[in-house]
């Protein structure tokens, strides 16, 4: 029967509440004249009748004036009680009103009685029947703990209430004040019973909900939650809420910067702010992971014009979008301009960059992925190589002010290509900062970027859920970590502070092991390890053995002596460098064994230039050890094919 009555079109249902109100607002009359004469069977007069109809009609058309048939009752909220308040208000005093109008004798005391009657057969019945809709809804939804009993905490619990996944089930809260109390109906424990907490109520998971200035050391509270196997997920920053990208029930998993366990490096936000305010700047590779979030960040600093260039015409719509909105919702009146291109192309950068009288230059292109660029040397050492110095030349006769090169830690005594790659792009920048004094160029050099495309976090998640085995590479293999944010705050901040040529590193604590990491996030998303102790365990970690090119350890600086700067936790490194015309010697060979397609020659010249390249495998290009062997005999054989232009 309720069920049917659920399943009506939504004007019944206004009917039928018409009708409800009509027959508990009769009732609250006779109940007000009734309690106030005494008399259990009180029968109206004519006049008492006409006043009471006459008053209900009136109270009928002020609620639908005020729009309390339109809300739907099992989403009932304040503001509809509130609504019912004014008009239970207005009837008495109508009641008052009609009474002395039509001379009819109406106890001064009934219109208060009959109001708060009428509140509570009105409002009342609506609770009721919010309670029958959701009582079942209830049961059907996951429990789950809340830690973090602030204005965070309890929104996230308006929110998952009013939703049909997740019941709020508990709070756990850090402030004493508040235990054993109750937020809307959901109790508060400490979290030194979590535990026992979690059993009771039956939690299958646990909500991060603390404030943005919570002085909870995250690090020891997820090293604490580890051990429960329960999931643990967490809610979008207030950044995220505020500027309308996330709502506050968009559960998510946990943020990498929990996963990472120390404080970011934070910029300082004058300097970067004096280095882009009003200037036109260029971001290469504008689409990828480091290129669009440079772009986030840069565009808030207000410059003049933003020019984001991208290969991928995808990458590029995407970014592209985004920025516009946050242009047009923050008001920051930017210029932005997509621009298509490869930096392989140096007419095309000059092009660009004197059309739009580029000042500053963010060289994020690149290929990073070592295992790819292993297998695909050439396209490597083209794109990383022979794009920078394309880019930087066109930055130079363009006249542009400062030329800013995203490096790499596998840059550092590299064993793999990409990171001999990038150490040479390094090299070309110093030996152009040595050969002109026009444009001011820097690098910075930053470990792994958690989130980034190819980051190892995203690829255990999504190994988790499909129930492993999670694959790491080494038991004994360590990275230093960072974010997207933390190393384009990074970027920005060297920007500003480079003068020509230097090397910029940053202090990144202490490195991360990759199988600790592994373990942690199968913990904290509700599994057990299998191993042989544990041979009821949900997920398996397997090591699948180093890569071609991959190192166990990663390094920031080639030399010992490092030199501090202005900001704390970032160093600039004293490495040696190359003049202009043995870099302009080796980049004439490279081009040669490029365009003969030579993979052999061109990683021989990548030892032999000061890279401190020392591959630790034979070359494995696929195209190369598809058709030819390994080796000097390949090079021989390789030379006789007919050069083509690349």
């Amino acid at each position: 029967m309720f069920r049917r009555f659920l399943a009506l079109p939504r004007l019944y249902k206004r009917l039928v509440s018409l009708a409800s109100d009509a027959f508990f607002l009769f009732l609250a009359l006779w109940g007000a004249f009734a309690l106030r004469l005494e008399q259990h069977f009180w029968m109206p007069s004519y006049g008492q009748l006409l006043v009471s109809a006459l008053t209900v009609v009136f109270t009928l058309a002020i609620f639908v004036r005020l729009g309390l048939y339109r809300a739907v009752v099992r989403y009932l909220s304040d503001r509809a009680f509130l609504t019912i308040i004014y008009g239970v208000a207005a009837s008495s005093a109508i009641l008052i009103v009609l009474g002395y109008l039509l001379q009819v004798f109406v106890p001064r005391s009934v219109p208060i009685i009959y109001g708060a009657l009428a509140f509570l057969f009105v409002g009342g019945t609506r609770m009721g029947v919010r309670m029958l809709v959701s009582r079942p809804r209830r049961r059907s939804k996951e429990p789950v703990a809340i830690i973090g009993a602030g204005e965070t905490g309890r929104q996230l619990a308006t929110a998952l209430e009013q939703g049909t996944e997740c019941q709020p089930v508990m709070f756990v809260s850090f402030d004493r004040s508040s235990h054993r109390s109750l937020i809307n109906g959901v109790p508060v424990y400490s979290f030194d019973h979590i535990e026992r907490s979690l059993k009771k109520h039956h939690a299958r998971r646990i909500l991060l909900a603390l404030e943005p200035d919570s002085s909870v050391d995250r690090k020891a509270l997820l090293k604490e939650l580890e051990p429960l196997a329960i999931p643990v997920q967490t809610v979008p920053s207030m950044s995220e809420l505020v500027s309308g990208q996330a709502r506050i029930n968009d559960i998510r998993d946990l943020e990498i910067e929990d996963l990472l366990g120390r404080d970011p490096v934070r910029p300082d936000s004058a300097m970067v702010a004096t280095s882009l305010y009003g200037k036109a700047v260029m971001v290469t590779g504008a689409g990828g992971s480091i290129g669009s979030e440079l772009c986030r960040q840069i565009i808030r600093h207000r410059p003049r014009s933003l020019i984001l260039f991208e290969q991928s015409e995808f990458s590029l719509y995407a970014i592209e979008r985004e920025l516009a909105r946050i242009n047009s919702v923050e008001n920051l009146e930017v210029e932005i301009h997509p621009l298509m291109g490869s930096v392989k192309h140096r007419r095309r950068c000059e092009t660009v960059m004197r059309s739009f009288g580029i000042q500053t230059v963010y060289h994020a292109a690149a290929y990073k992925h070592v295992p790819l660029v292993e297998h695909n040397v050439i396209e490597g050492v083209q794109n990383n190589v022979f794009g920078t110095w394309h880019a930087a030349e066109a930055a130079v006769a363009a006249g542009v002010e400062r030329f800013v090169l995203i490096s790499t830690d596998k840059a550092v005594r590299p064993t793999n290509v990409m990171g001999a790659s990038k150490r040479l792009a390094e090299l070309i920048l110093q030996a152009l900062a040595q050969r002109q004094l026009k444009t001011k160029f820097c690098m910075v050099r930053f470990g792994n970027v958690l989130g980034s495309s190819g980051s190892v976090v995203p690829l255990f998640r999504e190994q988790i859920r499909d129930g492993g085995p999670v694959t790491v590479t080494h038991p004994d293999i360590i990275r230093y970590f960072m974010t997207i944010p933390e190393a384009s705050q990074l970027v920005l901040q060297a920007g500003s502070m480079g003068q020509g040529g230097e090397v910029f590193v940053l202090d990144m604590g202490e490195p991360v092991k990759i199988a600790d990491l592994a373990r942690k996030m199968i913990h904290l998303m509700g599994m057990t390890e299998k191993t042989d102790e544990y041979p009821d365990g949900d997920i398996e970690v397997v090591f699948s053995g180093l890569r071609p090119g991959e190192k166990l350890f990663e390094e920031l600086l080639i030399g010992d002596d490092p030199q501090g700067t202005v900001h704390p936790r970032i160093m600039m490194a004293r490495e040696a460098s190359m003049p202009w015309a043995e870099v302009d010697a080796l980049l004439d060979q490279l081009t040669q064994a490029s365009q003969n397609f030579d993979c052999y020659r061109v990683v021989q010249l990548l030892r032999e230039a000061p890279t401190g390249y020392a591959p630790n495998s034979d070359v494995v290009d696929l195209v190369w050890c598809n058709g030819h062997q390994v080796g000097p005999q390949a090079a021989l054989e390789n030379s006789k094919i007919r050069r083509l232009p690349l």
